[in-house]
């Protein structure tokens, strides 16, 4: 306390002239500190800001990929359902496909409409057919040109020749449904 009071005391004993320099002095001092203060809370607001835009940015990054991807399928899908023909039938896609074992049965069955599609079922029977002849059907069934896919399948390998199988596959077919 001793300290404050003699500086105050020195202060008083000044030139007026010095002692309103330093006054200004200090005055310029603390606004300096004023608005290195204020500028120093701008900034870490600004650095907030920034941080929660850039995990914005991420995120619509992977939306964006997202919706790419989306659209790419369901592209796929568009052009799967336009290559399909009024007369084609899961019938004919297995019999174009063209692979057979000992022997091929193929029956249609009741179609049904399931959300604007005609959906053709079919039960395929095939006897004897190697397994790279069954993978190869079912991959050309579900990846093919047309929205064709395996709704069940029964795989059984022969007694008389165990490399061989026998197959019962329930095959669908979608459609557009046709319009009046």
């Amino acid at each position: 306390m001793n300290r404050l009071k003699l500086i105050a005391a020195g202060f008083r004993d000044l030139d007026p002239r010095l002692r309103l320099r330093l006054g200004i002095g200090c005055a310029c001092v603390l606004a300096l500190a004023l608005l290195l203060s204020l500028a120093n809370s701008q900034i870490k607001r600004l650095e907030k800001l920034r941080t929660a835009r850039e995990g914005e940015l991420a995120e619509m990054m992977q939306l964006r990929q997202r919706h790419q991807e989306a659209s790419a399928s369901a592209q796929k899908v568009a052009n799967r359902l336009a290559a399909v023909r009024p007369d084609d039938s899961p019938a004919r896609l297995i019999e174009e496909i063209g692979i057979k074992g000992k022997s091929l049965q193929i029956n249609s069955l009741k179609g049904e409409e399931q959300a604007g599609f005609l959906v053709d079922f079919a039960e395929v029977k095939i006897e004897s057919i190697t397994t790279n002849e069954l993978v190869n059907l079912l991959h050309r069934l579900e990846h093919g040109d047309r929205p064709a896919s395996v709704r069940r399948a029964l795989i059984k390998a022969r007694f008389d020749d165990p490399a061989r199988l026998d197959a019962s596959l329930t095959v669908a077919l979608q459609k557009p449904v046709p319009s009046q």
